[in-house]
Order: C-alpha cells, then sequence, then structure tokens
C-alpha cells in the first residue's frame, strides 16, 4: 500500500484527541443526533452498496459508523435479508450510539474506536461507511482503509459518504473532519488497492454546487 501525503500532520496525542473529543460530542447529543438524522433518506445510499455486492450470498454487511441504527435498521428489514439469511452488523465509536442501535435494531453492534479497529479477515460482503469515514485524520486513513480492505472479503464492496471540500482538515463544532477533493479521495482509495466502481454527488437533482455529499462505490482489488 501507498503512502498518501497527509492534509495536516498530527502528534500521535493530537490524533486521538481527534477521536476523544469527536466522540464526546456524539455521546452529548446523540438523542438530538438521532431525531435530527431518522428521517434523511440516504436509501440511494444503500441501493449503491447491495447493488454491487457479487455472489449468491447470505451476504454479511457492516455498518461502519452506524450511529443510533437508523441504516442498520433498514438493511436488517429488507425482504432479501429477511428471506435469504443475510447479516447487518454495526460498528461505532460512541458507546451511545451503540447502545441505541442495539436497542433499535436487534443487531449485533461493535463498539470500537475507528482508529483502533478490531475487524476479523475476510468477514464481510459489503461495508456502508455512510459519513463516517471523514472524521478520520488524514495521516491516519491510509492504515484505516487498509483494515476495511482486510475485512472484506474478496471481492467485497466499499460504500462510502463524506462531505466534499477542498482538501482541508480540522475541527468544526467539536467534530474533527477531512474534506477531501473527489480527485484525491479516488487517489486514496486506489493506493489502498480499492477498485472504484462508481461515483455520484447528493443530494440527487440538485445543481453541483448544491450536492455537498461525495459518494463513492469500491471493489476489493485482487492482485
Amino acid at each position: 500500500m501507498k503512502q498518501s501525503n497527509p492534509l495536516t500532520q498530527l502528534s500521535p496525542e493530537e490524533v486521538r484527541q481527534t477521536a476523544r473529543t469527536t466522540l464526546a460530542f456524539y455521546e452529548q447529543f446523540a438523542e438530538a443526533f438521532w431525531r435530527g438524522t431518522q428521517d434523511h433518506d440516504v436509501s440511494q445510499n444503500r441501493a449503491a452498496l447491495l447493488d454491487h455486492v457479487a455472489g449468491g450470498g447470505p451476504y454479511s454487511i457492516l455498518d461502519f459508523g452506524c450511529g443510533p441504527g437508523r441504516d442498520l435498521a433498514a438493511f436488517r428489514d429488507l425482504a432479501a435479508f429477511r428471506d435469504l439469511g443475510h447479516e447487518a452488523v454495526g460498528l461505532d465509536g460512541a458507546e451511545r450510539f451503540v447502545e441505541m442501535a442495539r436497542q433499535q435494531t436487534g443487531c449485533e453492534v461493535w463498539h470500537q474506536d475507528f482508529l483502533d479497529l478490531r475487524l476479523p479477515p475476510e468477514r464481510f460482503d459489503g461495508i456502508f461507511a455512510n459519513a463516517a469515514l471523514f472524521h478520520i485524520p488524514s495521516q491516519e486513513l491510509p492504515r484505516v482503509l487498509g483494515q476495511l480492505w482486510d475485512t472484506l472479503k474478496p471481492n467485497g464492496i466499499l460504500f462510502s459518504s463524506n462531505p466534499r471540500g477542498q482538501d482541508q482538515e480540522g475541527w468544526q463544532d467539536h467534530r474533527y473532519g477531512s474534506f477531501y477533493t473527489f480527485e484525491t479521495w479516488q487517489r486514496l482509495l486506489a493506493d489502498a488497492n480499492f477498485q472504484e466502481v462508481t461515483h455520484y454527488y447528493r443530494p440527487p437533482g440538485k445543481p453541483r454546487q448544491q450536492q455537498p455529499w461525495l459518494a463513492t462505490v469500491w471493489r476489493k482489488a485482487i492482485a
């Protein structure tokens, strides 16, 4: 895996602080976050992942950064998941989100910091990272992408949606974020041995300047 230059060079303590402070924000405002996001329609994103998962199943999907469980519940409730034995697993670094997601869905939900992942090898057919990976400092992202690559099965699919920007990172409302151009994000994923499947901007049907979200679909590349 190639090592891309980070947007900002942080000390080890500063890296840890990005996670501590960001997670503390979500812990403090967990219920408000749920009320504000539970009705957001990201069915387009869930479909983008499922439409490209290969093989006959049953599938195992990781909702990476599942929050209170909105999308985890949607995966669980899909007829295909009920009828064909597919599995949806959640993961989040905020303990309150993990509790809420378990209560909301009844699914298995792992409490893991994005910067301290403990993922089993080749476990998942797909990873749904909706508004999650941008919280990782750019210097740590190649390592985390490598861990996601490792936990995907051969030809597994990674979906990501991130707020786009001009290759800057820093603090906003007590949360840390990295905001990439499409070209930089494309390079980072290619360096991590992912092959691009497709990309689009959200919300749909708006002029580009009114589409702050970049959604991308990637396949685990096998040499």
